[in-house]
């Protein structure tokens, strides 16, 4: 199309780009249905681009077919130029179409055909994927999930979990259900990373990614009745990087995180290895939030003796967390000096002291003290830990000059 004039009346406004399905707006612009259902669907304050006038997100859009055919005809005219013709759009669907959908994603005989049209559908716009969400199709596709767990079958939940991950489970519809199938769900999910799939990355990560949106709306009764296979089942996740994507990993994490509240949760997850799992995960320099998310499990589990001790057994746990000081975020920096001072209040024995000199804990602190841009309750916080082993320090050679400084 190089060289050829296209009619200004014949692009759209917003991609520039000739329009394949010309809607007019209630503002008298037309535009092509996809940019503008996607700008009604995506912008916070929506207004039409042209005029500026208020354009409400469900804003009437009227096909203009009288310039749909002008386009057409042009299309046909040019095409020894290497125009191609513009097809004449499909009907665009509806909600009814979405809750037909549900009805057979609930029949055996027809549910994976439903999923199968349900993950193209999803895939293809924003449009159809906010009518999903609008129909009650999150709430039908955790009810496949549950029974599959139910029947033991790995049939469709690729599909399932995958258009969960593209429409997102709101999450006032996953306390419903929660409220409704209890921790079905959460077990569920945990028995789906359990399973083999091809390919693996993509449906284990679709599953965390689910279960964390469930964990942030589970009650408080349902975190305190988690059970070791989650705890033990997530651990095996942080400890097998390659069978779950950067985003995966992160929603494993997160979802830790959230059960770390309770004393009972956090002895599952020493007793899963999630200390070493994570002390592991870290010393491989993840990207930032993966690190604020370990250092923000490693602070719940030392404030139990056996999660210390756990933390001391592993080489590199004084050594990463001290190296991450001042290097990540002021919340790395947080949680890595209450983890620290954990250490120093409960488990401060000679040889633990000793390898906190020898892996520059002593002297990240001191610098943290220099530093203006410390948070003053860090700084104050980090004081503390210097001056209750002020004593043993000083037998350092190394260290007595710090403190000088």
């Amino acid at each position: 199309m190089d060289g050829i004039e296209v009619p200004k009346y014949f692009l759209c406004p917003i991609s520039l780009q000739i329009m394949k399905d010309p809607v007019t707006a209630t503002t008298g612009i037309t535009y092509d249905r996809e940019s503008i259902e996607q700008w009604l669907l995506t912008c916070k304050n929506t207004s039409c681009p042209v005029t500026q006038q208020p354009l409400p997100p469900e804003s009437d859009l009227t096909p203009n077919h009288t310039l749909r055919r002008l386009i057409q005809s042009w299309c046909t005219e040019n095409a020894s130029l290497g125009v191609d013709r513009i097809p004449t759009p499909k009907p665009s669907l509806d909600k009814s179409h979405f809750f037909k959908l549900i009805k057979q994603l609930q029949q055996p005989g027809s549910n994976i055909k439903a999923l199968q049209e349900l993950d193209f559908l999803a895939a293809k716009n924003e449009r159809n994927r906010k009518f999903m969400g609008e129909t009650g199709v999150p709430k039908a596709l955790l009810s496949f999930i549950v029974n599959c767990f139910e029947e033991i079958s790995v049939q469709g939940l690729a599909e399932a979990l995958r258009v969960l991950v593209f429409i997102r489970i709101p999450l006032a519809e996953a306390k419903i259900f929660l409220q409704e199938y209890n921790d079905q769900i959460i077990k569920s999910l945990i028995w789906v990373l359990g399973c083999e799939f091809k390919p693996q990355v993509m449906v284990k990560s679709h599953a965390v990614l689910a279960l964390k949106t469930m964990i942030q709306a589970a009650s408080s009764g349902l975190l305190e009745r988690l059970e070791p296979p989650f705890f033990e089942m997530i651990t095996g996740v942080l400890k097998q990087t390659t069978t779950v994507s950067q985003q995966g990993m992160n929603a494993a994490l997160h979802a830790l995180l959230i059960a770390c509240p309770w004393g009972r949760n956090r002895l599952m997850m020493v007793e899963s290895g999630a200390v070493s799992a994570l002390i592991e995960l870290e010393l491989g320099s993840p990207e930032k939030r993966t690190t604020e998310l370990i250092l923000g499990i490693l602070f719940h589990l030392c404030c139990c003796a056996d999660g210390r001790a756990e933390f001391l057994s592993h080489k590199g746990g004084l050594a990463v967390v001290t190296k991450r000081i001042m290097k990540v975020s002021p919340t790395a920096d947080d949680r890595a000096v209450f983890i620290l001072s954990l250490i120093s209040k409960f488990v401060a024995t000679n040889s633990v002291l000793e390898e906190m000199v020898e892996v520059g804990t002593v002297t990240k602190l001191c610098m943290m003290l220099q530093v203006d841009s410390t948070a003053p309750y860090l700084k104050e916080k980090a004081m503390g830990i210097l001056r209750s082993h002020t004593d043993e320090w000083r037998k350092f050679p190394c260290i007595d000059k710090t403190f000088h400084k």
